[in-house]
């Protein structure tokens, strides 16, 4: 095959990375899902296992199965067997877990059990990143439902702009999560995270929980709720 293009020798002994962070670029958008999710409070939104039992064989940590799950919403993974195929084979995943492959029985009985919680996970990550402008194409659904992702009023919030633009996303949530054993083979556009200066924007999404967890405390302190 000369004059053309030549991959490498399958047969070529080569030295990986020293380590798995390596695999992964600094301006990876994944890496706003892993910061994302460390920040949640599981137990508070829900999610069964967060405090792990005493005796019995360890299980995996619910953080691990919701950052499956995030990346599978934002990348149009339908399907708990599918998930389990990219965990096995996809570097970004592979980052995502620490190298841990949970099967599809596990990942599907992690739905069931949290798919509440998964949908108000994965509502507040949606929101955030369009607070902080991470959507360059803001389609984020299943079904061909759009949402804007440049909203110079997002700025000036109200209970009801808050709850209106809660349902949207939760509403196409809850249609993914239906959507995940069935097979979705038809091509469509997926989340665009701007990846320019991500470590700020990843400091930003880390402020802007913290901000939105002290603003949660502040209404249940309040004596009108």
């Amino acid at each position: 095959m000369k004059r053309f293009i030549a991959g490498e020798d399958r047969q070529q002994i080569t030295l990986f990375p020293d380590c798995l962070d390596d695999y992964i670029t600094t301006d990876n958008p994944v890496r706003l899902v892993e910061a994302f999710v460390d920040e949640l409070d599981l137990g508070a939104l829900g999610f069964s296992g967060a405090v792990p039992e005493a005796t019995g064989r360890p299980a995996y940590h619910p953080a691990t199965l919701l950052k499956i799950y995030v990346y599978g919403y934002l990348n149009r993974v339908p399907s708990s067997r599918r998930l389990e195929r990219e965990s096995q084979r996809n570097i970004e995943l592979i980052w995502l877990t620490g190298r841990l492959m949970p099967d599809f029985k596990t990942l599907a009985d992690f739905r069931k059990d949290n798919g509440p919680a998964i949908q108000a996970a994965c509502a507040q990550f949606v929101v955030l990143c369009r607070r902080l402008n991470l959507f360059s194409k803001a389609v984020v659904a299943v079904d061909g439902s759009k949402f804007k992702a440049v909203n110079n009023r997002d700025k000036n919030f109200t209970a009801a702009k808050v709850e209106a633009r809660l349902a949207q996303v939760e509403a196409s949530i809850g249609r993914y999560l239906a959507a995940l054993d069935r097979a979705d083979r038809e091509p469509s556009d997926i989340a665009e995270a701007r990846t320019l200066r991500l470590n700020e924007k990843i400091a930003g999404l880390r402020e802007q929980m913290q901000v939105l967890q002290a603003m949660g405390r502040q209404i249940e302190a309040a004596p009108d709720g």
